[in-house]
């Protein structure tokens, strides 16, 4: 009648994240990016190692689609240049690992695109707390 248990936790999880995301900067929703295919992959990675074939082609269908609808198209290639045309060629390269990793149920390649996205989500972390970042402007010092 009222459902399980379990459904009114993913409910009200589901309405946890939709939150944090309606609140988040868009910052954080970078992040949040980075965090949820780093997730995919543990899970990927779990895939292989038990043989899992579904939650192996489950978790790298999911990783991909988070690099490449969500981190490469926030690229914005014209106010970004040089790094942005950079970041979108090493976000292909990792697509393109998960891919091979996908076929030939390779570990290794996982591990190799978890580190790639661990230096690109500690970078991004880095620069959270600059100015820029927040969002709010800045009074400017040097008039006053």
């Amino acid at each position: 009648m009222f459902g399980s248990r379990q459904t009114g936790v993913n409910a009200y999880a589901k309405i946890g994240m939709e939150t944090g995301v309606l609140a988040a900067s868009p910052h954080k929703l970078i992040v949040m990016l980075f965090d949820g295919a780093l997730t995919a992959l543990n899970d990927a990675a779990a895939g292989i190692k038990n043989s899992d074939i579904p939650q192996k082609g489950k978790s790298l269908s999911k990783a991909i689609m988070i690099i490449d609808s969500g981190l490469r198209a926030a690229l914005d290639k014209k106010a970004g240049g040089d790094i942005a045309e950079s970041l979108d060629a090493l976000y292909e390269y990792m697509s393109n690992r998960l891919l091979a990793a996908n076929v030939n149920s390779d570990l290794g390649m996982v591990e190799e695109v978890q580190r790639l996205l661990i230096e690109l989500r500690d970078a991004w972390n880095a620069i959270a707390d600059t100015p820029a970042a927040s969002g709010i402007p800045q009074p400017n010092l040097a008039s006053a």
